[in-house]
């Protein structure tokens, strides 16, 4: 599952059975941190989540930023609560990549903000299963075949 932690909304995404695609769950309107965190953890059993991303918005420079200090704290706070690990994951461009893809969708602009956290947060979760499925290959490719 990925979470797109902002301060007004929550992006969710959870991937298919496999690991190989990510959908968009409901936007998640902020409200109480308390609350916030009781959705997401209803969401880890309704949805059998092995692994939860928390998207990390550093710098284009790698730095940590105010908000990815929040999305730490948000990481850290998920974590005691539910019972699957809990992890940073860089997010940089997303939600820019989302409104691009969006804006490219010819979809007007009042939709665009509506599904822009959700798109952000599948975008996440994507580059998450791409990246660990290049590593997988990688790794497969590298080892020497038996006969």
């Amino acid at each position: 599952m990925a979470v797109d932690f902002g301060t007004k909304r929550i992006g969710l995404a959870v991937s298919d059975a496999l690991g190989i695609t990510a959908q968009g769950l409901p936007t998640r309107e902020r409200t109480r941190i308390e609350a916030d965190l009781r959705h997401i953890q209803d969401l880890t059993l309704e949805y059998s989540v092995e692994l939860v991303i928390v998207g990390n918005p550093i710098s284009k420079t790698g730095e940590a930023t105010p908000m990815s200090k929040s999305a730490a704290g948000f990481a850290e706070k998920l974590a005691r609560r539910i019972a699957s690990p809990v992890e940073l994951w860089d997010e940089r461009l997303t939600t820019a990549e989302a409104m691009r893809v969006l804006r490219d969708s010819g979809i007007g602009i009042e939709k665009r903000r509506q599904a822009r956290d959700r798109v952000a947060a599948v975008l996440l979760l994507q580059s998450y299963l791409d990246f660990h499925a290049n590593e997988r290959f990688r790794n497969s490719a590298a080892r020497p075949v038996q006969s």
